[in-house]
């Protein structure tokens, strides 16, 4: 079954991401979580770590990170368990369940789509933009400029 972002997985309140504590930054670390816990499943600091190495993915704190694992983890797309080997105090290691992979290939489709628009909308505007320059006619001249932003009428 596939699923779309805007409807999410079963049981996915519609605009969930607004009622959680982080809103936007929640749902842009949710793919990255997923992401990260498929190549290895891993416990929280780690992925703390993790996310830190790159500066493609977003900025979490430590309680927006714990926050949205067990945000995930109540929807069923990641489970934890108790790791009490070793030293030190029990940890939780986390692992993206199957449901949380297709939600994870949903998302990346959605993505791949976004591209292709975004990528016909640049192309459809760097003809626009390119077209006239040089020749001095108005319609050149006014593509390079910024777009005037339109006053509320009163």
């Amino acid at each position: 079954m596939r699923h779309s972002i805007a409807s999410g997985h079963p049981g996915h309140k519609e605009n969930a991401s607004h009622d959680h504590p982080g809103g936007r930054l929640h749902r842009r670390l949710q793919p990255w979580l997923l992401l990260l816990l498929l190549q290895k499943p891993s416990y929280g600091y780690e992925l703390m770590e993790r996310l830190s190495q790159s500066e493609d993915t977003p900025f979490a704190d430590v309680g927006l990170l714990y926050r949205t694992l067990r945000h995930l983890e109540e929807e069923g797309m990641v489970r934890s368990t108790w790791d009490t080997q070793g030293k030190g105090p029990a940890r939780r290691l986390y692992e993206v369940t199957p449901e949380g992979a297709e939600y994870l290939d949903a998302w990346a489709a959605d993505i791949r789509q976004l591209r292709k628009r975004l990528g016909s909308f640049l192309t459809k505007y760097q003809a626009y933009s390119q077209r006239g320059k040089g020749t001095g006619d108005s319609q050149g001249e006014e593509a390079n400029h910024q777009p005037q932003r339109r006053r509320p009428a009163n």
